[in-house]
């Protein structure tokens, strides 16, 4: 039983190493972090009861390591100048018309609850990701991967709401954008 754990540690490794990279974009910190989850889980594992599967409870286990290494960091605050470049708009004002309706309707991205399940696709959300600025990939995991709360972010990253806002939707427009290109537009055959 403990190496089949084992086997489910080591094979959850390069998952957790891409969530951690994409977040702290440093990869010895990445590596630190990883490692830093997967001696927790080893010591946890009378604690894993099998209510959820391995990969999501490692991923619980990696956030909260992931937001202990971001507190570590905040000495080191990231210049609000480098995000405020990052959060510029009008990279996608061509989108829109004057009254806030698409320019070109989106692509039909058929059935997004199928596609989720596919290796191929979390492959190619890794490829978008990484296609970001470096501190609108790290604003956007914070949010929507390690779910922190806005207060929470603007605190770690000294911004504003309303920056935090303007970061978030910049990620998720480059990331549509990508992801509609390189994904749903081959018909989730990039």
């Amino acid at each position: 039983m403990a190496d089949d754990f084992l086997k489910q540690l080591e094979t959850q490794r390069s998952y957790l190493l891409r969530v951690a990279r994409l977040q702290l974009r440093d990869q010895a910190l990445a590596e630190d972090v990883v490692q830093d989850t997967l001696v927790a889980a080893l010591g946890a594992q009378a604690g894993f009861t099998g209510k959820s599967s391995v990969k999501t409870w490692l991923t619980g286990i990696l956030k909260h390591k992931i937001v202990d290494a971001i507190r570590r960091k905040q000495r080191e605050p990231v210049a609000a100048s480098t995000l405020d470049d990052e959060a510029d708009l009008e990279d996608f004002e061509g989108l829109f018309s004057a009254r806030g309706s698409w320019q070109e309707s989106p692509a039909d991205w058929g059935d997004p609850e199928q596609a989720l399940n596919r290796r191929q696709f979390f492959d190619m959300m890794d490829f978008c990701l990484e296609k970001l600025p470096p501190n609108t990939a790290r604003v956007f995991m914070m949010r929507e991967v390690m779910e922190l709360d806005s207060d929470e972010i603007c605190k770690e990253l000294a911004i504003t709401a309303n920056n935090l806002w303007v970061i978030l939707y910049r990620a998720r427009m480059s990331l549509r954008e990508c992801l509609e290109l390189n994904w749903f537009a081959g018909g989730g055959r990039a």
